[in-house]
């Protein structure tokens, strides 16, 4: 059985972090290093085919609601606290309608019950148009997949994953061909009549279209017993673009 892959920051109450798609727990290190002090022992988790967390052709949020059960079942862990973002949130949402007795709080970001259809297309198309023979620097790849995906901030987010494989060649921390093949599987919804009852917190962008209004009934049917906060001037990476607000929430929220 393997194992996720994950950095862990402080002593205290645990708090497991589900970074997004194409992400890594490291995304959200300063955030971690701010719980550690507020009393938080923080786990930076990879997701299976993420950072450096094991590879697998098969990838479906069972599959990932089971390799956390494994993790929390390895570091000997109760009553967790959960965090997660986008493709994260998906998982942690699946993890506690499954496993409510392991989780204490959940805070989703960014995402709602709801199927999302199928989409990164123009991501997975440039990431996969990347020739590191040919492209052998960060610079040349920020080149070449900035033909197909104009937002800096989207390709400063994907170069992080990129790392140097061998002396001469770079390549992707994340396993692009099965992201590429299990693609229609980021998007799917929470199976019906599945609920979790403890304390929930939904955060959303102000400027993300993630979670609108219609979801409302949704959430509220799922997670009886949540919260939906706007973080604002904040798009789907809330966390970055308004990382007071967003801090300030969380914690507000965990320390109840």
């Amino acid at each position: 059985m393997e194992i996720l892959h994950s950095r862990i920051v402080g002593e205290g109450k645990p708090l497991l972090i589900l970074h997004g798609y194409f992400g890594m727990g490291d995304n959200w290190k300063s955030h971690a290093n701010k719980l550690a002090e507020d009393g938080f022992q923080v786990h930076l988790i990879d997701q299976r085919n993420h950072g450096r967390s094991f590879h697998s052709d098969e990838f479906n949020y069972e599959l990932l609601v089971e390799d956390l059960y494994n993790y929390i079942q390895y570091h000997s862990l109760e009553r967790v606290d959960l965090l997660g973002h986008s493709m994260g949130g998906k998982t942690v949402m699946l993890f506690a309608v499954e496993y409510p007795e392991l989780v204490n709080k959940l805070i989703v970001a960014d995402i709602s019950p709801r199927m999302y259809p199928p989409h990164h297309h123009d991501i997975l198309d440039a990431l996969n148009s990347v020739d590191f023979t040919v492209q052998n620097s960060r610079k040349l790849i920020d080149e070449k997949l900035s033909e197909l995906i104009p937002e800096v901030g989207v390709r400063q987010f994907l170069l992080k994953s990129v790392y140097r494989k061998t002396k001469d060649e770079l390549g992707y921390r994340f396993n692009l061909n099965s992201l590429t093949e299990n693609n229609n599987e980021v998007g799917v919804a929470l199976p019906s009549f599945t609920v979790f009852g403890g304390g929930t917190l939904f955060l959303k962008g102000e400027n993300s279209g993630y979670i609108s209004k219609d979801e409302e009934p949704i959430i509220n049917a799922h997670f009886p017993n949540s919260t939906i906060k706007t973080i604002v001037n904040a798009g789907h990476w809330l966390h970055a673009e308004n990382p007071k607000d967003f801090y300030e929430t969380l914690v507000g929220f965990l320390v109840l």
